[in-house]
């Protein structure tokens, strides 16, 4: 029967569990199902494509079942389409005026203040005013506007840094629809009265945010607790109302308003479309899904489970999660935990988000994030999500490596591959504001540096020249100094830095991507030479994180010195390898030396004050430094968890083949050189007789 818990692929689409959509369904012949299993996809599909073969488990083919229908009942859910909107509101002129006027009344109060600020010269000094009227302005606008608000909170292209903290705590709370109206949404939704579904439901939301509320339920046929989250009714007109009046505004700021250079109404346009992808609660339970099977792997991360037979485009039915927000510190302290701990756990997890399968959570706010009673820390809220770019994944690594590197004419060109900069624009006048500002924050050591005064000071940077941050790379920093002000709370010496560093540090060392790879290569030699010291302190780092491994660490960089394109990166490698091993044996030598009876010492001296090493202290104790420092790097890795002796045979295997040969000749003849130069020299120096004098 193990055949029946087998399942070859999980990917379902709805047409999938019906024949009549251009499927053939077959089974193996001579092949029996049980009562509990069904086999949903086989066979191949009417042009021939060949479809995998699914055994499921009778509670797993329900499931995939629920969720099928639930998207049929999402089938006809609404999309964002200017051109739609275009033709809705255009022709009800009324409508869109009554609504112009109540924003522009807002709006244009707040702009001739701005205006006056700049005529008077408080611009400048009346920023954080202007930024909490504008977030006042916003709530007050309602639903769209709250949303918009959190959007630019994201935005240091578009807002100087004042704006971007106080948009950032813009709430979701606004007052509550009728609960009847919510009823009656749950039962037109899902096509039976509510008091079939459940045995009980909260008489009032505990929860209301800027598209819906919440409501506690339980579940009639199993009993179990779960959140209902129900749409406000009207909503997709309000929202719908609105982007159409923002983007007629932003062709206007696109025409006259030369301080702003990106594109507004693609802004407008990306930010719509995500907004109306919340409204779909069937594409929200696909998003938790999805973020539950990439992420919910670790035992301290907990993603709540959709029930997806009581979901629909306007209703969303969840496990309920038991916690404490992550911001109510005293309340989470009581149940004995630690907030540091939560935190580390979210940066952990943010960074696998952005760096790793690039799908992240892209409303970072702290109320979406819950302690449970066990520890584990929970995420909530799934309706906007973003995805970061294979490349970029890569580039922002690289990023870091050339910020430590203090090579900001490399950082100002990673933004091209970042999409930061069209490849038209010159770089070179933002290298000296990059420099300034690094130059400073820099002197700081990692454990010490702020990552919000990172943030704010980048924020200057890009607000000054024409950069277009991308919507993933603005949510990811604004996540990061929300978990960061969160453990401030907590610890004031906190620091997010220090905690990201060795998931970092891991990346570099064991990520055999091309890209990571040159970076790490980047980072560990300068000038020809090799930073033995770059290397040990990020073994340390990187044994910090969970996921290091020791053979993961070693194997990537073998491979790299042994490609086709390495000659370089050889001839570097060969030339330390010669200083290593001269370290390591001359290091013995003045060991044994040190150890040696008086006596022999003075037969190894032969009138050198350094054991007859042809060397004076300063070179002598540099040599030491290095076999120690050596030997401390493979103690670290050598005591990593799950290290095993074993993984050096494949390396060892390599080295058997041509090219590993080739270099380690080339080794064993650069320090026979050396040591032959050095014992020549030693025989050619003249000793010096006690008593005489030159």
């Amino acid at each position: 029967m193990a055949a029946m818990n087998l399942i070859v692929s999980t990917r379902l689409h709805y047409s999938c569990l019906n024949p009549g959509n251009g499927f053939s369904i077959s089974k193996p012949k001579g092949y029996k199902l049980g009562p509990r299993a069904a086999l949903v996809e086989a066979g191949s599909r009417a042009d021939g494509t060949p479809v995998a073969l699914q055994v499921l488990r009778g509670d797993r083919v329900a499931e995939l079942q629920a969720e099928a229908k639930a998207m049929a009942r999402a089938a006809n859910a609404s999309v964002y389409s200017p051109e739609l909107l275009a033709d809705t509101y255009g022709s009800r002129p009324i409508q869109a005026m009554k609504r112009t006027l109540e924003i522009l009344v807002a709006l244009g109060s707040f702009g001739t203040k701005l205006l006056l600020d700049q005529r008077n010269g408080t611009l400048d000094r009346n920023k954080r005013i202007r930024a909490i009227e504008l977030r006042s302005i916003f709530t007050r606008l309602g639903p769209t506007f709250v949303k918009l608000g959190q959007g630019l909170s994201t935005r240091p292209d578009l807002c100087p840094p004042e704006y971007l903290e106080e948009l950032s705590e813009l709430q979701d709370a606004l007052p509550t629809f009728p609960d009847a109206d919510a009823f009656s949404c749950i039962e037109r939704e899902l096509g039976m009265p509510i008091e079939s579904i459940f045995s009980s439901i909260s008489a009032s939301p505990i929860a209301a945010a800027s598209l819906g509320q919440v409501y506690k339920a339980q579940l009639k046929y199993s009993g179990q607790t779960v959140a209902v989250k129900v749409q406000r009714p009207g909503i997709e007109e309000a929202i719908g109302l609105d982007f159409y009046l923002i983007r007629g505004l932003g062709f206007l700021i696109n025409k006259y308003v030369d301080i702003i250079t990106s594109d507004v109404v693609a802004l407008i346009d990306e930010f719509a479309r995500r907004v109306y992808q919340e409204l779909n609660y069937v594409q929200e339970g696909q998003n938790a899904k999805k973020f539950k099977t990439l992420y919910a792997d670790k035992e301290d991360i907990l993603v709540p489970d959709i029930y997806w037979n009581y979901t629909s485009c306007k209703v969303l039915t969840m496990e309920w999660v038991t916690g404490v927000k992550l911001n109510h510190q005293a309340a989470i302290e009581r149940q004995g935990l630690k907030v540091i701990d939560l935190v580390t756990t979210g940066i952990q997890c943010s960074l696998r988000q952005l760096l790793e399968h690039g799908y992240f959570h892209a409303d970072p706010h702290p109320g979406n994030l819950l302690a449970t009673p066990e520890g584990k820390l929970a995420f909530l809220d799934f309706g906007m999500m973003s995805e970061t770019p294979e490349d970029a994944r890569s580039a922002i690594i690289g990023h870091v490596v050339h910020m430590v590197n203090r090579d900001y004419e490399a950082m100002a060109r990673d933004y091209y591959a970042l999409d930061f900069l069209a490849m038209d624009v010159d770089v070179s006048p933002i290298v000296p504001a990059l420099r300034d500002f690094f130059d400073d924050a820099l002197n700081y050591t990692v454990s010490e540096l702020n990552f919000k005064t990172l943030v704010d000071g980048l924020g200057n940077v890009l607000y000054q020249y024409p950069f277009n941050v991308p919507a993933y790379y603005a949510l990811i920093l604004r996540s990061l100094t929300v978990l960061e002000g969160l453990a401030l709370y907590a610890d004031p010496n906190f620091k997010v830095l220090a905690a990201s560093y060795p998931y970092f540090a891991k990346r570099l060392l064991t990520d055999p991507n091309p890209y990571l790879r040159d970076a790490l290569v980047e980072l560990l030699f300068k000038d020809g030479r090799f930073r033995w010291n770059r290397l040990e302190d990020l073994v340390i780092e990187g044994r910090k994180d969970r996921d290091f491994s020791a053979k993961a660490a070693l194997q990537p960089v073998l491979k790299l010195l042994l490609a086709p394109d390495g000659e370089e990166l050889r001839t570097l490698t060969i030339k330390e390898a010669v200083r290593v091993t001269e370290a390591v044996i001359l290091g013995s030598i003045a060991d044994t030396y040190n150890s040696a009876p008086s006596f022999v010492q003075t037969l190894m001296i032969n009138g050198n004050g350094n054991g007859g090493l042809a060397m004076n202290s300063s070179d002598l104790e540099a040599i030491m430094e290095l076999r120690n420092q050596v030997f401390r790097i493979w103690s670290l890795l050598s005591s990593s968890e799950n290290f095993d002796p074993a993984l050096l045979q494949p390396i060892l295997q390599v080295l058997q083949q041509q090219e590993g040969r080739s270099l380690g000749g080339r080794v064993v003849g650069g320090i026979s050189q050396r040591l032959a130069a050095r014992l020549l020299q030693q025989l050619l120096r003249t000793p010096t007789v006690p008593g005489s004098s030159l």
